[in-house]
């Protein structure tokens, strides 16, 4: 992290601002615990947006039969729901498609953290409100505190309840969120009253979860999770808007440790701090030119200190700045730190002269933070101390051969009166020395040019005695100019040491930023990583890939390194988790390898592992940053690679369906004409058939070539679908007249098979298109009738359901192959290798599915068990049903 100009809004502030444009806004009402009205107050909220003209629609509320909350909910247009056939019990969910098919203003999403039943589009169902938001449409939805991430195995390690149904804390990250509490007796008093669950529930409750200390914890952690949120926001305002000032609406600890010995001491004391103010923290690490020459003790002593404060469950940085104030000031007015947390040690008089107080500039140059000044004891100035940078003998050397070469030419080019401005030709090397070499050089260099210039040009001439006392001055001011530029080079060099390490570090990501684009495949852009990587932190590297549930080496520099047990129980918990593990991290210590993640928005896609020869730990502290760059950079290359090599995939299966739906077209056409030609001509030598005695063959000739049109009629009806040239005549159906219909057309199909109606007269009409449905129940009984046991009774029954009504044709028969169920509808499937496999197309389950959908019904299939055979269910949802059939066919005639 580097210091911006502070009257510069944030970069990164205007980028998440851009990532919100167009989307949809979320409000999140979140409770302490379930009962205290978050449902009440959601739909409360939204009536007054409905008054205001807001158009609002429901599309899931749960009132768990509380009439107050049920009454709420009348005002508002309920989105009907998609009903899902589950393993026990039929299942209703959100139906996403028609919210956005309707595309509301605002919509109610009830229980962010539900789980979608299995066969959904999203498992969870706040990614169904991930998507709303990304259509534009605003969403309201609750959650309970339990169930965000961060806090659930804090909330299990009071409550001993762990839940399992939980929500991202990126969802409430951008959110805004209202805190829904009640005091804790009031709740309680409200479970005793049954009105949050059933009286047996309740008293479990009341003896677990419900405790009056449970829920003052719970409270205290949804209103400190609510700040943090606001806080969060505040601070990305302040970015984007370049306001200075620590607005202290939260506390913010940082502590800056060093390579001593007492940083440890710091951490704690930081930790110990952040906890009493419950506020975040984090380690800082100021890297100056003396920080820059640690020895190996200090690298290791830094490094530990760093580990500590994440183990400690605090952030870490390093910065590099010309000192340790600087870096300090910058740090906090960028992260709005309100405390800091620094280290004084007993120095000498002269060392604090020479150098500095660290506590006495920040104090001096910091305002609206407060200072915490821990004394860390007599020697922690010595164990600080980097080594010195000693000039050399040859550079001591050059700065007299440079003070003799301008004496020389001083005696060469100046006459009697000129002799004054000579002390001018000195600062020559003077400058010299001091810029290239250092303080030493400098002073070294002054107190020659002195001495040369008092024994060679000051009378009385060749003595080093001043005779006149203003050319005292001039020495002085040699020496005086020595220093001053000694100074002023150490600090230029140290800036330009800083910029140059930037400049490479810059300049490495963008040599491999262009590396990277040129690769085109998985293997060449893996081995490229891991030389990179190799390169840049002199370590060994290997790059893992995701593949079956397990990790595959697919590159390593240098080539052969294989790794044990452990460095693969490492690799396979950062593939998982997605954090690092192994050497240097807090997780899986005893692995010889460092693993970190390549994260995308698709989750964990690879993984780097790092390790060195001498056992030390793979990455320095002040690496970290460039390593964080240089992951972030090959993730996205490998994202890439991967997505253009599936987005090739989808362009060849866009070309083979298309293809497919060309030669269903032509092919159904093509066939329809002789077809019609081969029935009329059937038909004519059956009328004019002068014996009896061809009637079997004239029988067959008809059933094939009706076999044959309803070949061809699928193969119409499935180019239909898929171009989506369904159009629908939705009118109120009879289902006793449709199964009758249907029953009747496929006679033939059906001759071997006894047929049982169970289809009550009494049931509701339904809002279908009667010849669609007519092409469904003829593909389901032609299905039956092919794969049902000879002789066999094959049933059709109709039952009325609390959500609506259920068709079913089951037969008797070997049934569906396990795991078939939900593919049985895919086109040109026959089940091979099953006892189903029978002749045909397999188009009219699939065509049977298309139609249902087109329509607004379900189709599920499944196995029965006694008797044994398979049964495929059609659903009508309650809203397709006439809830009056007599004023209906009244009106119809």
């Amino acid at each position: 992290m580097t210091a911006r100009d502070p009257d510069r809004p944030a970069p990164e502030a205007f980028l998440r601002a851009a990532a919100q444009e167009g989307r949809g806004r979320l409000k999140v009402f979140l409770g302490a615990a379930p009962g205290v009205g978050k449902t009440y107050e959601m739909l409360t909220d939204a009536a007054a947006r409905v008054r205001e003209g807001v158009d609002v629609v429901i599309g899931v509320v749960e009132t768990h039969g509380r009439a107050e909350t049920e009454a709420l909910t009348r005002p508002f247009e309920i989105m009907p729901r998609r009903h899902t056939e589950g393993s026990v019990r039929a299942l209703d969910e959100m139906d996403i498609d028609a919210i956005l098919a309707r595309r509301p203003r605002l919509v109610l999403v009830d229980e962010l953290a539900h789980t979608n039943a299995p066969g959904s589009r999203h498992p969870k169902r706040y990614q169904d409100v991930d998507e709303l938001l990304a259509a534009g449409i605003d969403v309201f939805s609750t959650v309970n505190v339990q169930h965000i991430e961060s806090l659930n195995d804090v909330v299990a390690s009071f409550t001993r309840v762990r839940v399992r149904e939980t929500v991202p804390d990126r969802m409430l990250d951008d959110a805004d969120i209202e805190v829904v509490d009640i005091p804790p007796d009031e709740l309680i008093e409200r479970l005793k009253a049954g009105k949050v669950y059933v009286p047996d529930e309740a008293a479990r409750a009341l003896g677990h979860f419900f405790s009056r200390t449970n829920l003052q914890a719970l409270r205290e952690l949804a209103l400190r999770r609510a700040a943090q949120a606001v806080d969060a926001e505040m601070l990305g305002d302040l970015r984007a808007r370049a306001l200075a000032g620590t607005f202290a609406a939260g506390e913010r600890v940082l502590v800056a440790v060093d390579a001593a010995a007492s940083a440890a001491e710091l951490v704690r004391a930081a930790k110990r701090l952040a906890d009493a103010l419950r506020a975040p923290w984090t380690a800082l690490h100021v890297e100056t030119e003396r920080t820059r020459r640690l020895d190996a003790a200090g690298q290791s002593r830094l490094a530990a200190t760093l580990a500590l404060a994440v183990q400690l469950g605090g952030g870490t940085a390093t910065i590099p700045a010309a000192n340790v104030v600087d870096g300090l000031c910058d740090f906090a007015a960028e992260a709005r730190i309100t405390q800091i947390v620094v280290g004084k040690s007993l120095r000498s008089w002269w060392f604090e002269r020479r150098y500095g107080s660290v506590v006495d500039a920040l104090v001096r140059g910091i305002d609206g933070v407060a200072v915490h000044v821990l004394p860390t004891g007599k020697g922690a100035a010595q164990a600080t101390a980097p080594r010195r940078t000693i000039t050399r003998p040859m550079d001591y050397l050059l700065t007299l051969l440079m003070v003799a070469g301008v004496t020389g030419i001083a005696e060469i080019v100046t006459g009697p009166k000129t002799v004054n401005s000579v002390d001018m030709m000195y600062l020559v090397p003077v400058l010299t020395a001091a810029t290239i070499w250092g303080l030493r050089a400098g002073v070294f260099a002054g107190v020659l040019s002195a001495l040369a210039y008092n024994f060679f040009f000051l009378p009385p001439l060749y003595t080093f005695t001043i005779a006149d006392p203003a050319n005292l001055v001039t020495v002085l001011v040699l020496l005086v100019v020595a220093v001053i530029v000694s100074q002023l080079a150490a600090r230029t060099r140290v800036q330009a040491d800083l910029a140059a390490s930037g400049a490479r570090a810059n300049a490495a990501l963008a040599g491999f930023s262009r590396q990277l684009t040129g690769v085109t495949t998985v293997p060449e852009l893996a081995q490229s990583i891991c030389a990179e990587i190799a390169r840049l932190f002199d370590v060994r590297a290997v790059m893992m890939l995701p593949k079956r549930g397990d990790l595959i080496l697919i590159a390593a520099v240098p080539p052969g390194d294989e790794l044990g047990a452990v460095e693969l129980a490492a690799a396979r918990w950062v593939a998982d988790k997605g954090r690092p593990a192994g050497r240097g991290s807090d997780t899986l210590t005893a692995a010889d390898w460092l693993f970190h993640p390549l994260n995308t928005g698709r989750g964990t896609i690879a993984v780097i592992g790092m390790a060195r020869d001498d056992g030390r730990d793979p990455l320095r502290p002040d690496s970290l940053a460039l390593l964080t760059s240089v992951l972030d950079q090959s993730a996205l290359a490998l994202d890439r690679i991967q997505l253009e090599a599936e987005m090739a995939d989808v362009a060849q299966l866009r070309e083979r369906d298309r293809l497919r739906a060309t030669l269903l077209a032509s092919v159904s056409h093509d066939l329809r004409t002789p077809l019609t030609s081969i029935v009329a001509a059937a038909n004519e030598l059956r009328a004019t058939a002068a014996t009896t005695s061809n009637t079997p063959l004239f029988d067959t000739l008809d059933a094939e070539t009706q076999r044959l049109r309803r070949f061809v009629a699928n193969l119409l009806d499935m180019a239909r679908i898929e171009a989506g040239a369904l159009n629908l005549n939705i009118q109120p159906t009879d289902l006793t007249d449709a199964v009758a219909g249907a029953v009747h057309d496929v006679r033939r199909a059906l001759a071997d098979h006894p047929i049982a109606l169970a289809v009550p007269p009494d049931l509701p009409l339904v809002r279908i298109d009667p010849q669609l449905f007519h092409h469904c129940l003829i593909n389901l009984l032609d299905n039956a009738g092919k794969y049902a046991d000879p002789g066999t009774t094959v049933t059709i029954a109709a039952t009325r359901r609390y959500d609506g009504i259920e068709l079913t044709v089951t037969d008797e028969g070997p049934g569906l192959p396990p795991g078939s169920e939900a593919r049985i509808f895919d086109t040109f499937l026959r089940v091979e290798g099953s006892d189903r496999t029978k002749d045909g197309t397999g188009l009219g389950l699939a065509i049977v599915k298309g139609f249902a959908e087109a329509m607004g019904l379900t189709v599920a299939a499944g196995t029965r068990s006694d008797p044994r055979g398979a049964r495929f269910a059609v659903q009508f949802p309650e809203a397709l049903l006439v809830r009056a059939p007599a004023v209906a066919t009244e009106a119809a005639e």
